[in-house]
């Protein structure tokens, strides 16, 4: 519920409730309510009630953090407080309130918007009508979170163990994340959720906002001493970075926000839908191979045509060509930015490799690096002037950052990848982005790589862009709206993917995570994974291949064909489908799944991380089935290593057949998995749910 105020010049519009719905209230209920909400005026304090704004300031009274701030270039003068200057709906969701300083100098309209998915979205944008210029500190919006909201989750990370969740308890002051990487990072807090102590995925009451921005961003979760507490974000933006000259406008990333009483699976009930109605996937997700794991820098043309008919006969889909395709490409140290086809490895161009492809009957995929350039490229040493920082900054992964703020680097490198396009039948992008920006302005780095991104797609509708940045290092929702995959993390050992999914997928719906089937040691980690766990893994989300097919055993190459026609069966269960993930005491067992919107269909997974707390783990349960429906549920996929004198009956007969509300609340007795194994269950809906009675074994003994 938002109180605006009914006259221009009043206090500041201040959200009252965000959270359960609280049915249909006519208008002198809401102005009791509001009415009622008024807080108390308490001892040393200001002499008027303290509301909270969406965008608090210390005028206002708000000693926390301040959710505008900057101020004149000439006068040194900070902006004066802001006023309520008016209010109109936009729509039936939103509304659009028109703030203003005494003067008429600065004007900021914040637009908030509830979706009929239950999403709640603030953003704002300041204009500068005075005469001089204004240097902004912060356009940050704020949503009050309750008393009762006391413990914080968020995220952190590292290259290739991306999304790792902690924990704390919220005292009185500010838990602030801050990330400076010119992207999210490895260490992005992606979620910040406030809830009741104990919340987890299926249980507690949670608040969660995010910044759908893909530059330098803070979040945080504020409680004072004097009551108040909420949940804040925005661009992180470095002193004099943004500067409006008279006349100039800055719009903020939306603040994305949804609430929950339903633990975290509630949140991204809210999340996915509402994502999948903007999405720009317009087709089922291809099966992939990616060439990077199989051949590296390798591109030897015997050895990429038997990689495409490896690919082929196991039912990949499309064919993407990694890193190294370009002119004087040899390793990771040169050539960034020479976008044109190496004529050394590619005397005819990719065209050879393109008639193959198609040959096969799949699509070709191309990697590329717009935004880096390496010190050892023709276009660094022709346009030193295009590099972030010159030759001052350390490189990182012997590459620099390109300036796409530069109007002439921006043009080259939309002409030059245009140019490809033209030129080659690509239907997707690998869009990668290795390197931190140590220097320079993230925002505007940020807003130009949306202005390029914007401008391909508007000229190239039918290529596919996926997001990688050295892996998962941006993964948000400002860039998740221009790509159509996001590649998870850079390690495809399937016990760091399954922790790494798992926490990405609270937010991002699994048509968009990119999962491999990776070569039986890990890249990343060296650790030897069985065929059937990592199938598993790659199962849920848009899965592909990064192995070399080649040097695969025939029963490992028909294990993966038959891994990848299950998934092309399932995908439109996967790709749709509600997401569930069980709570679960024992740390080295996970049960998550996806059920189809309908409730007719599902597919879960029992994954053992470690070796379970007992010798009789607990029964499955197969939590979010419809409770009025009877459900068979048997295993698919390849058989994992169990560890048992003999299996559970249901397990032995390969299959159940239950009402949903028994497994939902009672389970089936557990499969005894080896550690780093997973086990498939395929649940189709059989009929509606009778009365439960005695089964004929049962007997009670007086």
């Amino acid at each position: 519920m938002l109180d605006v105020p009914v006259r221009g010049g009043g206090d500041l519009p201040a959200v009252l409730h965000w959270g359960r719905d609280l049915g249909p209230l006519d208008d002198d209920s809401l102005a009791g309510l509001a009415a009622a909400l008024v807080p108390a005026v308490p001892p040393s304090a200001i002499d008027t009630p303290l509301r909270m704004s969406i965008l608090p300031t210390r005028e206002q009274g708000w000693t926390g953090r301040p959710g505008f701030e900057g101020f004149w270039s000439g006068s040194g003068e900070p902006a004066a407080a802001l006023v309520m200057a008016g209010a109109e709906p936009v729509g039936d969701r939103a509304i659009r309130l028109r703030l203003a300083d005494a003067a008429g100098t600065l004007a900021v309209t914040t637009d908030v918007e509830l979706t009929e998915h239950g999403v709640l979205r603030v953003r704002s944008t300041l204009e500068n009508r005075g005469d001089d210029t204004f240097v902004l500190g912060a356009l940050d919006a704020s949503l009050p979170a309750p008393n009762r909201a006391r413990e914080v989750l968020d995220f952190t990370g590292l290259w290739a163990h991306e999304r790792r969740p902690q924990r704390l308890t919220l005292g009185h002051g500010a838990w602030t994340r801050e990330t400076r990487h010119g992207r999210p990072g490895h260490d992005d807090p992606f979620l910040l959720v406030a809830g009741t102590p104990g919340f987890g995925f299926r249980s507690g009451e949670v608040w969660a906002t995010h910044v759908a921005w893909s530059g330098d961003k803070r979040q945080w979760a504020e409680r004072q001493a004097l009551g108040h507490a909420l949940l804040g974000g925005g661009e992180l933006l470095a002193p004099g970075e943004v500067r409006l000259a008279p006349g100039g406008r800055y719009t903020a990333p939306w603040l994305v926000a949804a609430w929950s009483d339903a633990g975290l699976d509630g949140l991204s009930d809210r999340f996915h839908p509402w994502i999948r109605s903007w999405s720009t996937i317009r087709r089922a997700r291809p099966v992939v191979l990616n060439t990077w794991e199989a051949v590296y820098f390798d591109h030897d043309h015997a050895t990429l045509n038997r990689l495409v008919d490896a690919a082929a006969d196991v039912g990949v889909e499309r064919f993407v060509l990694d890193d190294g395709w370009f002119t004087g490409r040899t390793d990771a140290a040169r050539a960034l930015g020479d976008w044109t086809v190496d004529p050394v490895a590619w005397p005819d161009g990719l065209h050879p490799l393109v008639e193959r492809v198609h040959a096969r009957g799949m699509e070709l995929g191309l990697w590329v690096e717009p935004e880096m350039v390496s010190p050892d490229s023709d276009l660094a040493r022709a346009h030193p002037d295009w590099v972030v920082g010159g030759s001052s900054l350390p490189t990182w992964r012997d590459q620099r950052t390109l300036d796409l703020g530069h109007p002439d680097a921006y043009v080259h490198v939309r002409d030059a990848l245009a140019a490809l396009l033209d030129e080659y039948p690509i239907t997707s992008l690998k869009w990668d982005h290795n390197r931190d920006l140590l220097h320079g302005s993230a925002h505007r780095q940020t807003t130009a790589l949306y202005r390029l991104i914007d401008e391909l797609r508007a000229r190239f509708p039918a290529v596919e862009i996926e997001s990688c940045a050295s892996g998962g290092a941006r993964i948000d929702l400002g860039i998740l709206e221009r790509v159509d995959r996001v590649w998870t993390s850079d390690t495809n050992d399937p016990l760091e993917r399954q922790g790494i999914q798992r926490w990405t997928g609270v937010l991002v719906p699994p048509e968009y995570l990119g999962g491999h089937l990776g070569a039986p040691r890990a890249h990343t980690t060296g650790r030897v994974a069985s065929t059937g766990f990592r199938c598993a893994t790659a199962m849920f989300g848009s899965a592909g291949i990064e192995w070399d097919l080649t040097r695969a055993g025939a029963d490992e190459l028909d294990e993966v064909r038959a891994w990848v026609a299950d998934h092309v069966a399932r995908r439109g269960l996967l790709h749709s489908g509600r997401v569930v993930r069980a709570d679960s005491a024992d740390p080295g067992v996970l049960v998550h799944g996806v059920i189809a919107p309908d409730g007719s269909a599902a597919l879960f997974a029992v994954v053992a991380l470690a070796a379970a707390e007992a010798a009789l783990p607990a029964p499955v349960r197969l939590i979010g089935l419809d409770p009025e429906r009877v459900y068979r549920v048997r295993t698919v996929g390849a058989p994992p290593l169990l560890v048992q004198a003999a299996p559970p009956p249901w397990l032995a007969r390969g299959e159940a057949t239950l009402p949903g509300r028994v497994l939902v609340d009672v389970g089936l007795a557990a499969p005894l998995l080896a550690p780093e194994n997973a086990v498939l269950l395929a649940v189709d809906a059989v009929g509606p749910a009778g009365p439960i009675g005695l089964a004929d074994d049962v007997t009670f003994d007086p």
